[in-house]
């Protein structure tokens, strides 16, 4: 890495040289004598011919690049078919087709500008020495790139996935060369930079299976027994609710967690597949309130005794 970018530093300074002063004088004085030496009509006769050959280069370069685009348009084409035909992760078509797409532009560019007469040895130094003080300037720049490299190879998440990371929660969308897209419940799209990303905590809800639990707090003086009767009666009640038999998961569980202040709390555990997470909480909710006061379990309230004692 050391020799590249030393080798890049010795081209463009090799290349300055060339462009020095003293050369750009000895360059003009030549031409200026070439001009007021010549006979004015091979004078003529030498710029005709020049300004054709360089038209032909123009035309060629500017036919190189429309040709060199139009390939580069059916590559991605290819690449996003050859994607879709093997079910591959969108996240990871979607970063593969903006670096080729960049990368390919960079490389077009360099032979357009060959066929103009541009000596692309020194273009290409020149760039590899602006691209070293770009990187350190853009260094948030390269460490997003690094990062989308390290989501694509050890895939904490796919596209589709609904994950929680830098305070902000959403469906993945797609992940490009410097940053994900995310699109949150509400229907808003968060940006999300790739170094940061991968360096951060993720938290990635799209599993099979997930476990559901609730914390139910009823009054002291009720029958404990009878509390998690009626409880593990409504989850039986409950079809989209798993147990045991399901690979990863167990049978619901209603426990006596804690002995609070104005009541005594239950803790209630029971597994559902992912997509029915939200909807069985909410109907569980629903279902104990209504049927533990049926039973004659009431839910406790903050309250304070207050005791008088008079002084006589």
């Amino acid at each position: 890495m050391f020799d590249i970018e030393l080798s890049s530093i010795v081209n463009a300074e090799e290349l300055a040289k060339k462009v020095s002063p003293d050369s750009l004088k000895t360059k003009t004085e030549a031409t200026i004598d070439y001009i007021t030496t010549s006979n004015p009509s091979e004078l003529l006769s030498d710029l005709l011919h020049q300004a054709i050959v360089f038209g032909l280069k123009v035309l060629a370069a500017f036919a190189i690049y429309i040709v060199g685009m139009w390939l580069i348009k059916r590559l991605r084409k290819i690449l996003r078919r050859s994607f879709a035909r093997k079910g591959a992760d969108p996240a990871l078509a979607s970063f593969v087709d903006s670096l080729v797409s960049i990368v390919s532009i960079i490389v077009l560019i360099i032979i357009a500008v060959g066929a103009l007469g541009i000596n692309t040895t020194s273009l290409a130094a020149l760039l590899a020495a602006g691209g070293m003080a770009i990187g350190m300037a853009l260094s948030g720049t390269v460490q997003n790139f690094a990062g989308g490299l390290m989501i694509m190879v050890f895939r904490p998440f796919k596209a589709g996935d609904f994950i929680t990371a830098q305070g902000f929660s959403g469906f993945v969308e797609e992940v490009n060369i410097v940053s994900t897209k995310i699109r949150t419940v509400d229907n808003r799209i968060i940006i999300l930079p790739n170094g940061t990303l991968s360096n951060g905590t993720i938290d990635n809800y799209s599993q099979a299976f997930r476990r559901l639990e609730w914390k139910i707090s009823v009054e002291y003086g009720s029958d404990a027994e009878k509390t998690r009767s009626v409880i593990m009666s409504i989850l039986g009640d409950e079809p989209r609710i798993l147990d045991a038999s399901v690979p990863s998961c167990a049978d619901p569980v209603v426990y006596l967690s804690e002995l609070q202040d104005s009541g005594i709390q239950f803790t209630v555990r029971a597994w559902v597949k992912n997509e029915d997470f939200w909807s069985v909480y909410f109907s569980v909710n629903e279902k104990i309130y209504n049927e533990l006061p049926k039973n004659g379990i009431a839910f406790p309230f903050p309250q304070l005794d207050v005791r008088i004692k008079s002084q006589e």
